[in-house]
């Protein structure tokens, strides 16, 4: 999981393992040879991103989840829904996978168009998956059932999460924390609670609003 307050490198780092760019310096690393050796095709191709931005088109739930992978068939699209916690919601609409939802998908809520976007990312199988701020606006049982979903997939992949909420990320092997740019703390949740710094300021400050909104 990557956290840091706005401006402090999060995407930066999406975009720098998509290679959108390359580092001025350094370099990044993938099992210890060069991203930028990497043929880029089939690195992306390994890559699901889910971000908080989704676009969906005016179409049925069933097309925009194939748009994931070129050819996905219908068992593949239904079993990307089911592990997205995706297909119970389905099949309650009327049309079920033929539903269409509307520009931008206007006609579903902000929980299930995250959850068919993320059946999206999951019908490519992807070996890595990225959530950039995909749950920050959610209700809290869209979040938790994305939370389970992203736990699922994390036993058999690696899933990059960078988020605001605590919640999202407390199970997390580790945990990176950017300042300006800069790592500045590194471990679990509970190490890094421990060690009292500023993951551990975050987390004391977030539960302070969260108990004013209550």
């Amino acid at each position: 999981a990557v956290v840091g307050g706005s401006g402090a490198g999060k995407t930066t780092i999406v975009n720098l393992i998509m290679r959108f760019y390359d580092p001025y310096s350094g370099s990044v690393l993938v099992d210890g040879a060069d991203l930028k050796e990497l043929e880029l095709h089939a690195w992306r191709s390994s890559i699901a991103l889910v971000n908080q931005d989704i676009f969906l088109f005016n179409d049925t739930i069933r097309n925009n989840i194939a748009m994931g992978k070129l050819g996905a068939t219908e068992e593949e699209i239904v079993e990307a829904a089911i592990q997205a916690y995706a297909d119970e919601f389905i099949m309650n609409l009327p049309q079920g996978y033929d539903t269409i939802i509307g520009d931008r998908g206007v006609r579903v809520s902000g929980g299930q168009r995250q959850r068919i976007a993320l059946a999206r990312a999951i019908v490519r199988d992807p070996q890595i998956l990225i959530l950039d701020e995909a749950s920050s606006e959610l209700d809290s049982k869209s979040e938790q059932l994305i939370q389970q979903a992203v736990e699922n997939l994390g036993a058999t992949r690696t899933v990059i999460i960078v988020a605001h909420r605590f919640s999202t990320i407390r199970h997390a092997d580790t945990i990176i924390v950017l300042d300006e740019g800069k790592l500045i703390e590194e471990g679990s949740h509970d190490e890094l609670l421990k060690s009292g710094g500023q993951y551990a300021q975050f987390l004391r400050s977030q539960d302070a609003r969260m108990k004013q909104i209550d």
